[in-house]
């Protein structure tokens, strides 16, 4: 064969190769496109909800997912109307079986506690609560200042000592309770998940006349210490500045009064007493 003739026919034959690829990626790009993609339609939240909210129809809306929905998410509303919410919810946001509790629990803070846990209200002060520093989720430890009992003058320092730590905030918010002239007013109350046993140390705490301060942690460090407890007198033990040193003050003396001699004078008839010191003592 000539030579010619079988290069002619080789470079017909590449060429021919490489629009057929070319074509079939273009037609497959294509029947790709036009394939539909499987949606799921799933419940979300239609606005935000709050923890113990039971839900209906008006708190509801449905999403479209692609793909594959998330597991513990509901395609009716009808199996998530008359739940409790056990966990904040935020608008858009699917919802899943986790953050509901168990059907026919209803609503409020009770479903929320698990098995053998308690929740127990502490009291704080507008800044804990206001400013946004206490919030469900969040890991805190619970520390305590005051005077201990039996002490009975203030001024032996006031003692500050940590008697929970790593407990799980369950909400937080503002109650109505009544000050010394009956009036009302509001507190902010933050309730913690404890157990028995712990429910009765913080009751007791808030019993006394004492200051219950809440100190965030991170929610990963899980680790509780031994914390004897800080007096203020050892706040302030080595923290006095050393005096300058300079000259010793002048010490006063006191010189023992003079001995007095006493001489009897016979003068005839006539007698007389005459009293002298001794030259040193002059």
């Amino acid at each position: 064969m000539n030579r010619r003739l079988l290069t002619i026919l080789v470079l017909a034959f590449v060429i021919a190769a490489a629009c057929a690829f070319v074509v079939y990626r273009l037609v497959g790009t294509r029947l790709g496109a036009a394939r539909p993609v499987a949606t799921t339609h799933v419940v979300a939240a239609a606005a935000d909800i709050k923890l113990g909210t039971i839900l209906d129809k008006s708190n509801l809306t449905t999403m479209e997912i692609t793909g594959t929905a998330p597991k513990g998410t509901f395609t009716k509303p009808e199996d998530v109307i008359g739940r409790g919410v056990i966990s904040d919810l935020y608008q858009g946001e699917p919802i899943l079986e986790n953050r509901l509790a168990a059907p026919g629990t209803g609503g409020g803070l009770a479903p929320a506690i698990p098995l053998g846990m308690r929740a127990c209200a502490v009291r704080v002060d507008d800044v804990v609560g206001v400013s946004g520093f206490v919030t469900p989720g969040m890991r805190v430890d619970v520390l305590i200042s005051g005077i201990p009992p039996g002490v009975t003058a203030p001024n032996q320092g006031t003692v500050a000592k940590t008697i929970l730590q790593n407990i799980q905030v369950l909400s937080a918010g503002t109650d109505i309770q009544k000050d010394a002239e009956g009036k009302a007013k509001p507190v902010q109350v933050v309730n913690l998940l404890v157990n028995p046993e712990q429910a009765e140390t913080l009751t007791l705490a808030g019993n006394q006349q004492v200051k219950i301060q809440l100190v965030l942690r991170n929610p990963l460090d899980t680790k509780t210490d031994a914390v004897p407890g800080t007096a203020m007198g050892n706040i302030f033990s080595g923290q006095v500045g050393t005096p300058v040193k300079g000259k010793p003050a002048a010490r006063t003396v006191s010189k023992p009064a003079p001995k007095v001699f006493t001489i009897q004078v016979m003068n005839g008839s006539k007698e007389s007493q005459e009293k002298f010191t001794p030259p040193e003592a002059k």
